[in-house]
């Protein structure tokens, strides 16, 4: 599974380690991503969702199904890589 959010399209960063001599060394920066479950009202079933933080508070203040919409519409995420769940 790739570390993208399904919800805000986030994906890891890649930086620079920088030390106290002012060597540059890559790295990257990863979300704070995890899997959840939801109850989809809509259609009656849970789904799980690979999504970070932000995604979360996404869907605590637009509610699931709108915020599902509009990462459709944005193109994070299609409803064939959401899994129903059960």
């Amino acid at each position: 599974m790739s570390k993208i959010c399904q919800i805000t399209g986030k994906k890891a960063m890649i930086g620079n380690n920088v030390s106290h001599s002012k060597r540059r060394t890559k790295r990257t920066f990863d979300l704070n991503l995890f899997n959840k479950k939801f109850y989809y009202v809509e259609q009656d079933c849970w789904i799980s969702l690979s999504l970070c933080a932000a995604g979360l508070r996404i869907i605590n203040k637009k509610g699931l199904d709108a915020a599902l919409n509009d990462a459709v519409a944005k193109g994070y995420c299609d409803w064939k890589t959401i899994k129903v769940v059960g």
